[in-house]
């Protein structure tokens, strides 16, 4: 028996799902509907399979009559953030179950709304969360989760987005917090996801600190860096900062052919005025049972990935991964080549910096060692397609506890949502009191009255 679905925002981001459902999935999955307010990317979509040519197409407005009339089981909620609340209620409320692309939602009101949904309608929601599955970071969860390094007392985070990746969220619609979150909330919802599943554990209070340091009018004016063109697709000459949407043909097909039905601009210039997202943020993270997490996030570093070091009684567990080692733009033509299906990068393994992956575990009084990583295939070092499998076919029996629902989702968004709050106050921000939502309870609820 296939399991019937419709994807509401078709985007990039819906990729990963459509050619789930066409591929390996297609024997439990059926796509019956493609929801968007851009005609051009609901035909791109629908091209891209042959399976795909007869499902119906519509715009958000339609979302209950489609669920109603298509007999839909599930709603692939990938749309923008901000909208993610709307659509994962009325999808609830119209009789399917939901998955969510992270984060589930920006803000304490609208996740109380998503709770009370839940609660109301008695139906499901899965939040994916890709990272939880990649070999690196369950190797470190197994570290953790033996009690090698005896119990936790700190984690020490740091996550950098280089000048390929981290630029790109300056140039589309992220560049606006109101409609993500801001990084807090749109990319650290991962982070924090991972923190949350490593120790086991639930945010308590959360202080935070950042501004946008890098991108921006101000930020360049600062170091007296000269305006770009209002956007990346043009002729002539281009800085390493802009993107031309025809260098690469998918973004040109959802992109820059389809601004003529809503106006989008996924091009934008990164040093231009009204963005409001931060590009350098910092948290401590205070967690129920005493552990603390002292978190930092760049959005303009020359390289790319992350360093952990896990403090606990009996030892450290430290890990180091450089996703990439250094953006070298390349193209004859002259366009700009930084989005992620066409950067080219050079030289990565002959610097001093190498991509890889390490993982070293110390106890006390005794030597170090190095563990080994085992190496999977595809997207997060395999851990993809395990995620897909749980999505579509059904978790199975794990004792690392991978597969995560909403509560998980809120767990994630709590910490940025309280970031968002004390970057705005100066001052610490209580998690249950800010999100109204007792994340004490195996099954959260909303909490009626508070703020």
């Amino acid at each position: 028996m296939t399991t019937r679905y419709a994807v509401i925002g078709t985007g990039h981001r819906s990729q990963m799902y459509l050619d789930a459902i066409a591929g390996p999935h297609a024997d439990v999955a059926e796509l019956v509907a493609l929801i968007d307010v851009n005609p051009s990317r609901r035909e791109y979509h629908r091209g891209r399979h042959g399976a795909f040519a007869q499902v119906r197409l519509g715009g958000p407005d339609e979302l209950e009559q489609i669920i109603a009339e298509e007999s839909v089981d599930r709603v692939i909620v990938t749309s923008v953030d901000r909208l993610h609340a709307e659509h994962v209620v009325r999808a609830l409320e119209a009789g399917a179950d939901v998955v969510v692309e992270k984060p589930l939602t920006i803000d304490a009101p609208s996740a109380r709304d998503i709770q009370e949904a839940i609660d109301r309608t008695g139906r499901s929601v899965v939040v994916t969360f890709n990272y939880r599955y990649s070999p690196r970071n369950t190797a470190l969860k197994q570290i953790i989760a033996s009690g090698e390094i005896g119990e936790v007392v700190s984690v020490v985070f740091e996550w950098v987005l280089d000048t390929q990746h981290g630029a790109d969220y300056f140039r589309r619609w992220h560049r606006d917090k109101a409609n993500s979150g801001g990084l807090f909330v749109h990319k650290a919802a991962h982070h924090f996801d991972l923190v949350n599943w490593w120790l086991a554990d639930t945010p308590a209070q959360v202080y935070a600190r950042g501004g946008l340091r890098f991108y921006g009018a101000d930020a360049a004016a600062a170091r007296g860096r000269d305006p770009l063109p209002e956007r990346g697709t043009h002729d002539g000459p281009h800085d390493p900062f802009e993107l031309d949407l025809r260098s690469d043909e998918r973004l040109e097909a959802l992109y820059l052919d389809a601004e003529e039905h809503d106006g989008y601009r996924r091009d934008q210039s990164v040093f231009a005025g009204g963005i409001t997202t931060e590009d350098n943020l910092t948290a401590l993270v205070d967690y129920r049972r005493g552990a603390v997490l002292t978190y930092a996030l760049n959005a303009h570093s020359p390289w790319e990935g992350y360093r952990v070091a896990v403090n606990g009684t009996a030892g450290r567990v430290e890990l180091e991964v450089i996703e990439r080692a250094e953006v070298v733009p390349q193209g004859e033509d002259g366009r700009s080549h930084l989005d992620p299906s066409a950067v080219a990068v050079t030289g990565a393994e002959a610097g001093a910096r190498e991509r890889g992956e390490r993982l070293v575990v110390q106890r006390h009084f005794e030597p170090a060692r190095e563990v080994e990583i085992p190496e999977g295939v595809g997207g997060h070092g395999g851990g993809d397609a395990l995620l897909l499998s749980d999505v579509f076919v059904g978790p199975v029996q794990d004792e690392l506890g991978r597969p995560s629902d909403h509560f998980d989702g809120i767990r994630a968004i709590a910490v940025g949502i309280c970031g968002n709050l004390s970057l705005e106050s100066g001052a610490p921000i209580q998690v249950d009191a800010a999100l109204g939502i007792d994340l004490s309870r195996e099954a959260p609820v909303a909490v009626a009255g508070r703020a």
